[in-house]
């Protein structure tokens, strides 16, 4: 589904993309930089084949379910030092 979603907007010609990284409250995951940074891996690889520059692309871990990183920073992922998803939409130009 996540690249269904990036081909469909690189189609539909969007430039500025946020990959939100989500259910890292779930119990497999556990808010595990390793896994959130896998993940970051894996979709940064195929944006990058789509024509994105990954670099430019922020990936914010999240748990929409519990809130973090929704509206302001999660003390449950200290390791993570980027904005909160409310942050990067608001960086959008």
């Amino acid at each position: 589904q996540t690249r269904e979603h990036a081909l469909l907007a690189h189609t539909l010609g969007v430039k500025q993309m946020i990959v939100a990284v989500n259910k890292m409250d779930d119990w497999t995951v556990k808010y595990s930089k390793k896994r959130f940074e896998e993940i970051q891996t894996e979709v940064a690889a195929f944006l990058k084949n789509l024509g994105y520059k990954p670099a430019k692309v922020p990936f914010i871990p999240i748990s929409g379910w519990v809130g973090d990183n929704m509206i302001e920073k999660s003390t449950n992922m200290p390791w993570y030092k980027g904005p909160c998803l409310l942050e990067a939409l608001d960086n959008i130009h």
